[in-house]
């Protein structure tokens, strides 16, 4: 079959990335279709805070921030699909430019800042759509906020109705501050009111939903394990590791390299990793991780569930292979279950993470 996108890539790289990311979504909203053509494989269905998901590779958050298109990348073959991140008032971000290809680092920098058209917009979208796929909602804070606390719990509320699952974004390194959240003080404060705010609903007819934070991949060692019992104090219902990071370790491409802003891609991936290993080891596989960061292949793919993911997300690596590379990733998990005879990826999960945990960076 012909690879439309690598055909099309010279000309899409050619353009501004934030221009040829509306184009993107524009095309997709016109009926552009690139359709799955991995077969199903019920051994990579999973079953998780009442979700049925199809398979674990999900797109992370960033793609869609205006949930615009969900149901189009869930017939991508994602088995679950974030939209956002979104805010309580529409807000313009970051200066442009703010968003850098590093080819040779099949890499991404981006200091977006939570550009959005706000949340009222996106749940009038998400209240339209016909239900299609698990849809996360990732929500954040207004850069310019008196309470971003309040702005969490406001987009929890909000979306209550239309979300499959919520993240608590903390660690855009992008707006001034929000990483601060992560401090187990603030982060004690934070949990407890979302989780207060959960029971209320609950108590009041409404639905469980499952609430997920996403943590910065730069968080010192030292200070993980806090991090990581707060969760767990809290009964938080999975963490994502990982964010972008500040770290310029490595990179080749010198053209862009120096712009400040959340690192992503391929460079992102052994940090991740890392990261992710080491908080299975600490949570003792007790708290369900979503592993993102460099996913690019099924080898990558593998790695991360290997590492100790339950489920996993990719966005930036698209940028650079296209569309196909869903089916490429699932048609390849698949076809190591068969090498490996394993009827599960629960089997495989957290066997390497000692070695990944013991990694230096």
């Amino acid at each position: 079959m012909v690879n439309l996108y690598k055909l099309a890539k010279p000309a899409i790289f050619q353009i501004d990335p934030e221009r040829a990311h509306r184009l993107t979504i524009k095309a997709l909203q016109t009926g552009l279709s690139f359709p799955n053509t991995a077969p199903k494989d019920p051994r990579l269905e999973q079953n998780l805070w009442g979700l049925k998901i199809k398979n674990p590779l999900g797109l992370a958050a960033g793609f869609d921030k205006n949930a615009q298109v969900p149901n189009e990348l869930i017939k991508l073959g994602f088995g679950f699909v974030e939209v956002g991140t979104l805010t309580p008032k529409p807000q313009t971000g970051n200066p442009k430019p703010r968003l850098f290809r590093l080819p040779s680092d099949h890499g991404i920098i981006n200091r977006m800042g939570f550009n959005n058209e706000g949340q009222d917009a996106a749940l009038l979208r998400l209240q339209d759509r016909k239900m299609q796929g698990v849809i996360g909602v990732n929500i954040g804070a207004n850069k310019d906020s008196q309470n971003r606390i309040q702005d969490y719990v406001e987009g929890f509320k909000t979306f209550q109705g239309v979300a499959d699952y919520f993240t608590i974004n903390i660690s855009s390194p992008n707006t001034p501050g929000l990483r601060d959240l992560q401090n187990p003080d603030s982060l004690d404060e934070l949990l407890k009111t979302i989780m207060h705010t959960r029971t209320k609903i609950v108590d009041h007819g409404g639905r469980c939903r499952p609430i997920f934070v996403k943590i910065a991949p730069d968080i010192e060692d030292q200070n993980l394990e806090a991090v990581l019992y707060k969760l767990l104090d809290h009964k938080v219902d999975a963490v994502i590791i990982s964010n972008t990071t500040l770290s310029r370790t490595g990179l080749k491409d010198k053209g862009s390299a120096h712009e400040a802003g959340g690192l992503s891609g391929r460079p992102l991936f052994t940090r991740s990793t890392r990261m992710l290993a080491r908080a299975h080891i600490i949570t003792e596989g007790a708290l369900p991780i979503i592993g993102a960061g460099g996913i690019e292949c099924t080898n990558t793919a593998w790695m991360k569930l290997e590492a100790g993911a339950n489920l996993i997300q990719l966005y930036s690596c698209l940028i650079y292979q296209g569309p196909s590379l869903v089916s490429k990733i699932l048609k390849g998990l698949s076809e190591k279950l068969d090498k490996e005879d394993i009827h599960s990826l629960a089997s495989i999960r957290g066997r390497t993470a000692e070695k990944w945990a013991n990694l230096k960076l």
